[in-house]
């Protein structure tokens, strides 16, 4: 980038040589979310996090369902300094803040300053991402990031984030969630099916198999049901049946916690014990219905370890906040 030049993220530019950002302290979207809704299955169930974003986005995916925000050419929002961001967390009773919405390293400074805030408070941090990052972003994070919702489209098949998402090449989301995970920070994937062109059931497997290889079998994998939306409007949802067949290869593939999204009532929103199938955690859509886990996270029956992890925000019913 050259003086005068924006980036491709519409957010940073250059100027003397030197980049600058456009949207510190300044806040696109806000609301308090359950963490279900992220989606985190496997970390402090029940409580609720502080949603925060910047405009526009490092990806330009023709199917966006936050498009109003994330593809805004020039950025927009409320001036919000790290300190009120977190005050308004706590005054709705939120366990800590997720960054989302918009991809979060667009906005890593602010995500940073109010993370240290809101990590020395005793709340959590958590991103919800596209996974596209260096290993210097993460290293900058990690020390106040709890976990990490890392979002795969079309299950990583090339050719579609080329062709509908204008990103040249996925090997980096691999390394970030190698790196993440090296980091302790918790990991939890979600795949969004996306039919007649992003049903590709090879690289589901595929993926599966990597995250079982690299970040464990416990990993919890949600797949997504696709909605019409932005520049996809002729494709038709997601059916049933064809998210119930990605489900199934991940789980072929040897992961033990899949997950449904985007189908309310549907029994794979529930987690179950591997070991005894005892119904541990019991959702509706982005509410918890109902919490079994023993104090420590753990399958009340079997005592098994479930991978739970922030069960010190952890909350026993359903509860539902105010967006605003």
């Amino acid at each position: 980038m050259h003086d005068g030049e924006t980036g491709f993220c519409r957010v940073r530019t250059a100027e003397d040589g030197t980049l600058y950002t456009k949207v510190y302290e300044l806040v696109d979207g806000m609301a308090a979310d359950p963490i279900e809704k992220k989606p985190l299955f496997h970390f402090a169930p029940g409580s609720h996090a502080f949603s925060i974003s910047t405009s526009s986005c490092n990806f330009r995916c023709q199917f966006c369902q936050n498009y109003h925000s994330s593809q805004r050419e020039s950025p927009v929002g409320e001036h919000m300094t790290p300190s009120s961001i977190v005050d308004l967390a706590q005054r709705y009773s939120c366990g800590g803040i997720t960054y989302t919405y918009t991809e979060p390293t667009i906005f890593i400074e602010l995500a940073h300053d109010t993370a240290e805030i809101a990590h020395s408070k005793g709340m959590f941090n958590t991103f919800v991402t596209n996974g596209y990052m260096t290993s210097e972003t993460i290293d900058y994070i990690a020390p106040y990031l709890n976990a990490a919702s890392v979002n795969f489209k079309g299950s990583g098949n090339k050719k579609f984030y080329n062709d509908l998402m204008s990103v040249p090449k996925v090997e980096p989301i691999f390394s970030s969630m190698q790196r993440m995970h090296e980091k302790g920070i918790l990991i939890e994937i979600t795949n969004l099916i996306i039919p007649e062109v992003g049903d590709h059931p090879d690289d589901t497997l595929n993926l599966a198999r990597w995250v079982v290889k690299n970040l464990g079998a416990r990993t919890p994998f949600h797949v997504l049901a696709f909605y019409p939306t932005f520049k996809l409007t002729s494709v038709p949802r997601t059916p049933v049946e064809m998210l119930e067949k990605h489900i199934a290869i991940a789980k072929e593939a040897g992961l033990e916690f899949v997950y449904s999204g985007n189908i309310p009532g549907h029994d794979y929103e529930n987690t179950y014990c591997p070991e005894c199938g005892f119904k541990a955690v019991e959702r509706h859509s982005v509410y918890l219905e109902s919490n079994n886990l023993s104090q420590e996270g753990r399958c009340p029956k079997c005592n098994a370890d479930l991978n739970m992890s922030g069960v010190q925000w952890m909350v026993r019913g359903r509860g539902s906040m105010g967006l605003f």
